[in-house]
Parts: structure tokens; C-alpha cells; sequence
């Protein structure tokens, strides 16, 4: 049985295989290719060699396909599709891929994220896949350097400086807080929460893997001042759950409490002290930019979430 060495092949000879078999004819081949027709029967000559067989014989309407070539066909053709699927920006279709996807996200943005995303997918890409992970986040930068996720949804913890030059960002949705309570709190009764019982009350808050003080915490010393914080939790959910069994309360984005089991056990009030807005936005890193499936992921992202107020 004659081998060829894949090593040795020139691998521009597959694409006149190709040409060949899909056209029927050296000359509509040739023209297929944009090459002369004795370029394209010096490169069958070529492939004749190198596989061992006449792979094509003349016929009265062109040219027919040994068993030979009828065998490589699938594999070959099917090879040459996946590459040209690969380079060719426009040949991806949501509705053919198998990918699949990772994001970084804390439960707050999972919670408001995954569902409609979701249903996005079953509706438009039905055979890709999303795995998310948590949100660290002052590892934004290398989790996505690193190729350890595909997209993060965060806010950014940084405030001195902007994200790395190779990562890129596109905002999402303002997150509106509110301070949240249990219905039956005796902060609850007040019309207006003042600062003086605001910053005494108990207070449980969010500490997202990464980061020791909540953001929220850092806004009070820039002016001086600090709030009975007794626990931080790495879950928003937990958040909840603490604040309608217990005295504590939290300033928690008001979206997620909406939607929440919680709902109906909890009472929010405006902050006193409100901190600047906080922003979630898409990071992803440049060198994705032009990855169709990539590029595909951030359009839906953006298409759903965008202004999500």
C-alpha cells in the first residue's frame, strides 16, 4: 500500500483536489482557482504522485473520481471547510458552532446575565456552550492574558488607573444600590435614613475574591469616614439572605433585589452616602478582536446588555 508523508506534502495541492472534484473539469477547475489549466494538470500530476493513484480519469463531460478520490474526499474536504471556517470572518454561523465559552462574573452579573443569555443561545447557537467562573477581580488583566477566560463582566477595581493597553472594554450597565434592609427592621420606619444611624447600624457587604476592603468602604475614608461593617461575604446572594434574617443591613444593587426570592422580605431605602457610579462592563483582550466566534459572543453580550437600565 503506498503511503504519502504529510510532511512532505505540499498542502496547496488539497485545494486543486478540491477543485477538481467539486467542479468536474481540469478547466472549470482552473478557473475556480484563477490559475491556467496546465498549472492545474501540472498540480494533479503532482498529487498523482504523491498519492499513489490516478485519483481523476477523463471522461467524455470532463473528469470522474477514482475510489481512491471518493475516499479522501470527506476528510479532505471536511478539513479544508473547518480551516476556511477558521480564516474566513464571515463563514461563522451561530447556529452550526460547537464552541464554548468561559466568563468571568460575580452571582450578581450571573444572575441578571445567564439567564437571557442563555435563552439567547438555545434560540441562535443551540449546540455552543458557556461555563462561567468566578469574578476576581484584580485579575482581570491576567485571567484574560493568561487565555483563562474569554470575557469578563466586572466592574473594574482599579480606580487610579485605566485596564492594561491589550485589554479591551465596553460598558454594559450602571448598577443602581439602594440600602437594603428587612422589612420589619426599626431603621425601617424612618422616611429618610440619616447619615449618623446609617453609619452606626450593623452593616454586612460583598468582598469579591481579590479584594480585602468593599469599594463602598473605600469611598467612606476618602472623606473620612468608616460604618460598623461586622461581615463580608464573597456571595451577593448571601448578602441578602443575611440582611432578611438578621438586623444587619447592606448597600446592594437594587436590580438583583428586585428580581430576587428575597423581594418580598426586604425593604431599600436611598443611601445617604451615595458612592460614585459603578459600572460593569465587557473586558476581553485584543487579540481577540477579530476571532469571529469572539466577535460574535461580545455582539450578543452587548446587544442584550447594553444600557440595561
Amino acid at each position: 500500500m503506498f503511503l504519502v508523508s504529510f510532511r512532505t506534502l505540499d498542502l496547496n495541492l488539497l485545494k486543486v483536489f478540491e477543485a477538481l472534484m467539486t467542479e468536474g473539469s481540469v478547466t472549470r477547475a482552473a478557473s475556480a482557482l484563477t490559475m491556467t489549466q496546465p498549472a492545474v494538470s501540472n498540480a494533479l500530476a503532482r498529487l498523482r504522485d504523491a498519492l499513489g493513484d490516478p485519483l481523476f480519469v477523463r471522461t467524455a463531460s470532463g473528469i470522474r473520481p477514482t475510489q481512491r478520490a471518493v475516499a479522501l474526499w470527506q476528510p479532505i474536504g471536511d478539513a479544508l471547510e473547518h480551516v476556511r471556517h477558521a480564516l474566513d470572518e464571515d463563514a461563522f454561523d451561530p447556529r452550526q458552532t460547537q464552541a464554548e465559552f468561559i466568563l468571568s462574573m460575580s452571582d450578581y452579573v450571573a444572575s441578571l446575565v445567564m439567564p437571557r443569555l442563555l435563552n439567547r443561545f438555545s434560540e441562535v447557537a443551540p449546540s455552543a456552550r458557556i461555563h462561567t467562573v468566578p469574578n476576581t477581580i484584580l485579575e482581570i488583566g491576567d485571567r484574560l492574558e493568561d487565555n483563562r477566560v474569554d470575557c469578563v463582566l466586572s466592574v473594574y477595581v482599579n480606580e487610579a488607573q485605566q485596564p492594561p493597553a491589550v485589554i479591551r472594554s465596553r460598558s454594559l450597565w450602571t448598577v443602581e444600590y439602594a440600602c437594603m434592609m428587612r422589612r420589619d427592621h426599626p431603621l425601617a420606619r424612618q422616611k429618610r435614613l440619616n447619615t449618623r444611624s446609617f453609619l452606626a447600624a450593623k452593616h454586612v457587604d460583598v468582598s469579591l475574591a481579590g479584594k480585602t476592603l468593599p469599594t463602598y468602604d473605600q469611598f467612606l475614608a476618602s472623606r473620612g469616614l468608616s460604618r460598623n461593617l461586622v461581615a463580608t461575604v464573597n456571595h451577593y446572594n448571601a448578602a441578602y439572605e443575611i440582611v432578611r434574617q438578621s438586623d444587619l443591613i447592606a448597600v446592594l444593587p437594587r436590580d438583583l433585589s428586585a428580581q430576587s426570592r428575597h423581594a418580598p422580605h426586604l425593604h431599600a431605602m436611598p443611601v445617604p452616602l451615595p458612592a460614585p457610579p459603578r459600572i460593569v462592563s465587557l473586558f476581553w483582550h485584543q487579540r481577540n478582536d477579530t476571532v469571529p466566534a469572539q466577535r460574535w459572543l461580545r455582539e450578543t453580550l452587548v446587544e442584550l446588555f447594553a444600557r440595561m437600565e
